[in-house]
């Protein structure tokens, strides 16, 4: 009984896990997490992009600052906001208010040059395909989605007490290196 029961816990784990771990194309990516040029990877391939080659790969962190500080990032991730934090809330959507970052691709345009390859990072995958979207119709050409972000997708099993919480891949669940340690040359300061 209790194999079973740990199995009918694990297994989907496993099974998204594998899924997100390997892009083969679009299909894969859910419609949220898509951008126009088609160019995604998961976090622990970034990372390993990034540490086979530090001075052509780039990580980009766009999620807000507080994310960045409090929830903890990559040693080398530059952030830049796409969207900042309102204290305050659309009570429709039960949802915060984030307005874009009008001055984003100028932030970017300050660190990074349009030939770098840039791999772009959000919580889970979703303000960083609307990053590389905005960056791609600026000009940028190796832009990429961390498609798991730095959180991960949530858990989908109503029977346990992680159910909702995002354990699965993603930059903190990988492997890959991950701080709360600042550096004041890679956090966003206007």
């Amino acid at each position: 009984m209790k194999k079973t029961l740990f199995f009918l816990l694990i297994a989907p784990l496993l099974i998204l896990s594998l899924s997100i771990a390997s892009f083969a194309d679009t299909s894969s990516v859910t419609k949220k997490k898509q951008t126009d040029s088609g160019l995604y990877i998961t976090a622990l391939d970034a990372y390993t992009e990034w540490h086979t080659n530090p001075d052509k790969v780039k990580i980009l962190d766009v999620r807000t600052t507080g994310e960045y500080i409090f929830v903890g990032h990559a040693p080398m991730a530059t952030n830049i906001p796409f969207k900042f934090l309102k204290a305050d809330i659309d009570l429709t959507k039960m949802k915060p208010i984030m307005p874009v970052n009008e001055n984003f691709v100028d932030e970017v345009r300050k660190k990074f040059n349009e030939t770098d390859t840039i791999m772009v990072m959000c919580r889970s995958g979703v303000r960083s395909a609307m990053s590389v979207d905005k960056l791609v119709k600026a000009g940028f050409k190796n832009v990429y989605n961390i498609v798991d972000g730095f959180e991960g997708n949530k858990i989908n099993i109503p029977e346990s007490y992680n159910n909702g919480k995002r354990l699965v891949n993603g930059w903190k669940n990988s492997g890959a290196p991950w701080t709360y340690e600042l550096d004041p040359n890679l956090v966003y300061h206007p």
